[in-house]
């Protein structure tokens, strides 16, 4: 969101899967710098975890996440999508974008393939990209790790920024996690604990 996608000053920001730990984490990292974020979330019992840490909860089962946004920044759009689903949710995304606007993409929960209205990116400067860490060096990293003891770090000392832990497993109950994982309920982390 910051170093991928320039998140900064007043603008806003869209997550989809917030209710997710990765979703849950980008909307308190945000709202802890000012920025008015709103979320995707599937059941009326996650827009209110989400609207508990800050964000604007989306329905999307009920609401179309597009009209939620325009609507609410008075058909200006967001400037920042984290976005974990891709796929369909690209054009979509496109319609809540705000000129200058910019989508980082980082998983494709919705699949791979998107037909896409260019003209919109090009007359609207938007810009699309992706980020994944497992192909990146150990020196990328560790320049990572060095900002997130900067940047993170003395949010969550603060107290501003808490990971939200939905459930522990063993490690041997691995299988049980991914049962948990797959059926899309929590909210927050799901933790596997290694003992020796």
């Amino acid at each position: 969101m910051f170093d991928r996608a320039g998140l900064k000053g007043t603008e806003s920001l869209l997550v989809h899967g917030g209710a997710s730990g990765i979703g849950t984490t980008a909307i308190q990292l945000a709202v802890a710098r000012g920025h008015k974020v709103f979320a995707t979330v599937g059941s009326d019992e996650r827009v209110a975890a989400v609207e508990g840490l800050g964000a604007t909860g989306i329905n999307y089962r009920t609401q179309q996440f597009e009209d939620v946004v325009k609507e609410s920044t008075d058909g200006k759009g967001v400037d920042v999508i984290l976005d974990m689903v891709a796929g369909d949710y690209i054009n979509r995304d496109i319609k809540c974008l705000a000129n200058d606007g910019r989508i980082v993409i980082i998983a494709l929960q919705g699949g791979v393939k998107a037909q896409i209205d260019f003209s919109q990116v090009l007359t609207r400067r938007l810009v699309i990209t992706g980020s994944t860490l497992r192909p990146r060096t150990s020196e990328f990293k560790s320049g990572i790790a060095a900002s997130l003891q900067t940047e993170v770090w003395p949010l969550l000392e603060s107290g501003k920024l808490k990971p939200l832990i939905y459930a522990t497993f063993d490690l041997e109950q691995a299988s049980d996690a991914h049962v948990m994982m797959d059926a899309g309920e929590q909210i927050g982390k799901i933790i596997l604990k290694v003992t020796h």
